[in-house]
């Protein structure tokens, strides 16, 4: 990496961990933000979508996680927020029955989140559903109430944007990349505190004024990231590294 001419890097967050961890000089370092797949905006949402909320047996208000299971990702922690949420609202008229839904893997393979889930008594409340195909995750984005992403580490972070194409109110960390990618668009919580995200769950479900806000930013915030742009700015970058010429700053 270090006798490479140019480093590309997904946020300036991410640039400035590799000048920080490889001792890179960040002249050689250009950020060039992730976009959105575009499936998430020009595919049409399938039609028979309560069909398959039906088929996966969901029935009631849900909030939901989508992505990979690793220990940065902080599910533990979130798991223990969704519990102190479903105590605060346990006779809300909307959310009493109020469930979360964590997509991208099996509750056997994390014994440390079954635990989690055990521990919390929300066995009744908690699913993992596994992998689901892409046309079957944008109903749940397009469906759940707020999808939570309070991750500890993030170069970008994805998923919150393809919830915003969905307009689905996001919560995340106000930790590494994601104030940098998702600014105003999505509610800031400090990831190591249960009960601050717990807040913010609270807050995005029962705050209409917050929700619509978060939502209308979440639209605008599409137009910033474009795989079209990122394209054209990796191709100048080549031209740039051929001709011998420096980064921007």
């Amino acid at each position: 990496m270090v006798r490479a001419s140019r480093i590309l890097a997904v946020s300036h967050f991410s640039k400035r961990e590799l000048a920080r961890v490889f001792g890179i000089p960040d002249t050689k370092i250009q950020v060039i933000y992730n976009a959105l797949d575009e499936r998430f905006v020009r595919e049409p949402l399938l039609a028979d979508a309560d069909r398959i909320l039906e088929r996966h047996a969901v029935n009631d208000p849900f909030v939901l996680y989508a992505g990979n299971i690793k220990p940065q990702k902080n599910l533990t922690r979130l798991i223990e927020a969704f519990a102190v949420v479903k105590a605060e609202l346990r006779d809300h008229p909307e959310f009493s029955r109020l469930k979360l839904l964590v997509i991208g893997d099996a509750l056997t393979k994390h014994p440390d989140l079954r635990r989690a889930v055990v521990r919390t008594r929300l066995r009744e409340d908690v699913r993992f559903l596994g992998f689901v195909p892409h046309p079957v995750l944008r109903v749940f984005y397009s469906r759940a109430r707020a999808f939570l992403f309070p991750s500890l580490y993030e170069g970008f972070g994805l998923p919150p944007l393809e919830a915003m194409a969905h307009g689905t109110p996001v919560l995340t960390s106000n930790a590494s990349s994601l104030p940098e990618v998702f600014s105003q668009a999505a509610l800031l919580v400090n990831p190591e505190h249960v009960f601050d995200i717990a807040r913010g769950i609270r807050q995005i479900l029962t705050e209409g004024v917050l929700r619509e806000a978060l939502i209308r930013r979440g639209y605008e915030l599409l137009g910033r990231y474009s795989w079209e742009r990122s394209a054209q700015q990796v191709r100048e970058v080549y031209e740039a590294v051929m001709a011998g010429r420096a980064a921007p700053e």
